[in-house]
């Protein structure tokens, strides 16, 4: 509550401007719909205020596209419905519910929230449609269905343009800002966390927090990357940038793991020009850290490259794993170089072309069944509520329960709880605002819009103050809505106090509904959800060679999967974070077979036989399994196998010894890799069982004495 009185009675500019826009963009939506003598103006307004949601330009145009392509799919499929059951309205209700399961489940597969937002759309339209005819059953055809249809697309469509118009023309704030911001984020925690993983000083829970820093950055700089090609000619380039950016810092973090590894655990295998060169490495990736100038630390980034060519080729009669690792570095300054470019991208008018596929959402079907089970129950609960009391002011309780069951259904069941007692309190904010300021105000008035603009605008500017702050969006998303909802401005006002308070109450109940539905109908156990994200991830180790350009496709599949991963364990309250660490050795394995493949293409066909493919997608197959052995705490030995066969037949191929060599510093690399990981996980399940065991062993004994006597 705090925060909510921080942003009312203290906003800085920003805040400010954000609101004064809101309310343009509001009232203008609601002069164009009351010209325009549609049904239900206040829906104009409803859709104005979510596109208030992150005002800038190209995430407002984006969201508008999704809110209108998402408004036309629902009224198809409302029309359809109603065309073919309003003589049976409970086969009619019960497709509405499955329809609105399918957008909910289907939202939970996509990643922008923009597209959840679409998928809501199309549920919500759908709702309105079908309800409000068939709150009138004995007026239904043809013709009034397509009216309802046709004015409910309007109202929408309405409400998007305006707030697009307002948002583009007015104070204009660009999204490519916030990508240049998330894109300096994400490079200065990077160098930050590249220093630290080479620092022998370095601390397991400092790593991981620069870890979840670095994650929640690239997510943020993915998830807007889509909307910034709408702000122009240059921003198709700059969205393909900011991917290419993720993508190379999935690299970076996939390379650096090998160094920071190697010299906590087998510190024996260091040798002292590669611990120079290491120590080289951190003091440069610290001043890049350091340094504010774009080409002081592209300068460094490229003098750093050529010190490590010049290391690589001073020594040649190197250990096999030296060699890789040396190598390894190489490779880790290039991509840095490349990240480093990318950001020149974002920042300038450069003509450079990168591209890169964007972070992949990790899709798993258990959510989606899960989110499309409780949009499914609000609307059942409240579509019973309305057959059972014929009450118009139910109609509420469904309408926006199940637009935000959609589009919350994505935040973690602690988030989720804080933000639905917001939205509460905002509604319960709106509640008197309606029934104390806007109505009895508008009832004396002489009905000019001028005086309905001005009645409505204190309490929305007080809404959009609350709706600019992450932290207050919740506040201020349960004034708008349902104040426009309550007060129903438009051409005819009913000012009936008793009908106001009874939809108040049914909105309240129906968001109250929603919150125990969310804390009863849950997500699968995290380490269920856990367990299916490593099992995608060795399909991906096994697959990896099947395409054309591995290593962007791999990152893009990696990114989402290490930040859920690292989420769960976070959430857990487990200091360990054993299965972050192996989703990042997962990234690095990926790397590793990439690199060794590309190695092997300069075998000529009549030497890569089909003894040497055999043993190649041998050993492929058993890195997946070795990896998901480690999973459960167990060290793969068909992994120690294969890898020796495939040596075997490499031997026998005219492979340059520089490379058989770094083939084999692989392996090694690997198996210690595989050795380490198994016992690390093998050492936890010991301490969770022992954990049990004594809680198991020290229970009371009142149960027992108690099941004796009742014998």
């Amino acid at each position: 509550m705090a925060l909510l009185l921080k942003s009312l009675f203290f906003p800085d500019r920003r805040t400010l401007i954000f609101a004064i826009k809101g309310v343009i963009s509001m009232a203008l939506a609601l002069y164009v719909a009351m010209f325009l003598n549609l049904e239900r103006p206040y829906w104009a307004l409803v859709s104005a205020v979510f596109l208030q949601i992150r005002p800038e330009s190209g995430l407002v145009i984006e969201k508008g596209l999704c809110q209108i392509g998402g408004t036309l799919v629902g009224a198809l499929a409302g029309i359809a419905i109603l065309n073919w059951f309003t003589p049976y309205p409970e086969l009619a209700l019960g497709l509405l519910a499955c329809w609105i399961g399918l957008n909910s489940g289907l939202s939970a597969m996509v990643r922008q929230q923009n597209f959840v937002y679409a998928f809501a759309m199309a549920g919500m339209t759908a709702c309105l449609i079908v309800l409000i005819v068939m709150a009138s059953p004995s007026t239904a055809d043809s013709a009034k269905i397509f009216d309802v249809a046709q004015s409910r697309i309007s109202e929408i469509v309405v409400g998007a343009i305006c707030a697009v118009l307002v948002s583009s023309l007015l104070w204009p704030t660009k999204v490519k800002y916030s990508l240049q911001l998330h894109a300096k984020n994400t490079i200065n925690h990077t160098l930050n966390y590249l220093a630290l993983e080479l620092d022998l000083q370095g601390e397991h829970a400092s790593r991981h927090e620069h870890i979840d820093t670095i994650m929640e950055s690239v997510s943020a700089l993915s998830d807007d990357s889509s909307a910034v090609i709408y702000e122009g000619p240059e921003g198709r380039g700059q969205s393909h940038a900011a991917n290419f950016l993720c993508n190379k810092t999935l690299s970076l973090l996939a390379a650096i793991q090998i160094f920071g590894r190697l010299q906590r655990n087998h510190s024996h295998l260091v040798s002292e020009p590669l611990a120079k060169t290491l120590a080289n490495m951190r003091s440069s990736f610290t001043l890049m850290a350091q340094s504010s100038d774009y080409q002081e630390c592209y300068k460094m980034a490229r003098t750093l490259r050529y010190q490590l060519q010049q290391n690589l080729m001073q020594y040649r009669d190197r250990a096999p794993l030296e060699t890789r690792l040396l190598k390894v570095a190489m490779e880790l300054s290039a991509d840095l170089i490349m990240v480093l470019k990318s950001y020149n991208v974002l920042t300038s008018h450069s003509a450079v072309q990168l591209n890169a596929p964007p972070m992949e959402f990790h899709r798993d079907p258990l959510i989606g069944v899960t989110t499309g089970l409780r949009s499914m129950a609000v609307f059942v609960i409240g579509a019973s509520l309305w057959i059972g009391t014929g009450s118009s002011a139910v109609l509420m309780m469904i309408l926006l329960p199940v637009v935000f069951s959609i589009m919350m259904a994505r935040q973690p069941l602690p988030m989720l709880t804080t933000i639905l007692r917001r939205i509460l309190v905002g509604i319960t904010i709106a509640v008197p605002l309606t029934v104390f300021y806007a109505l009895p105000l508008l009832a004396q008035s002489s009905g000019d819009f001028e005086i309905l603009v001005l009645v409505l605008a204190g309490p929305f500017f007080i809404g959009l103050l609350a709706l600019a702050n992450r932290p207050t969006l919740p506040y201020g998303l349960g004034i708008c809505v349902p104040f426009a909802v309550l007060v129903q401005p438009s051409n005819t006002i009913s000012f009936a106090i008793e009908n106001t308070v009874s939809n108040a109450l049914a909105i309240f109940v129906g968001v109250t509904v929603l919150y125990w539905l969310f804390k009863l109908i849950t997500e699968p156990s995290q380490r269920l959800m856990q367990y299916r994200l490593l099992q995608s991830i060795q399909k991906d180790l096994v697959h990896i060679a099947q395409h054309d350009d591995p290593e962007p496709w791999f990152n893009a599949r990696m990114g989402d999967r290490l930040l859920r991963i690292a989420s769960y364990e976070k959430g857990s309250g487990k200091s360990s974070r054993v299965f972050t660490d192996l989703v990042f050795t997962a990234l690095n394995l990926g790397h590793v077979s990439i690199r060794m493949r590309r190695m092997l293409q300069g075998i000529s066909d009549t030497h890569l036989n089909l003894g040497l493919e055999n043993a190649l997608n041998l050993w492929q197959h058993n890195l997946g399994q070795a990896f998901i052995a480690c999973a459960h705490g167990q060290v793969a030995e068909e992994f120690k196998i294969s890898s020796e066969a495939l040596l075997q037949a490499l031997a026998q191929c005219p492979l340059p010894h520089e490379q058989f060599t770094m083939i084999t510093g692989m392996f090694e690399r690997i198996t210690l890799t595989f050795e380490r990981t198994a016992h690390s996980i093998a050492e936890q399940k010991n301490t969770s069982k022992k954990i049990v065991s004594s809680q198991t062993i020290f229970r009371p004994k009142s149960h027992s004495f108690a099941a004796t006597k009742t014998i």
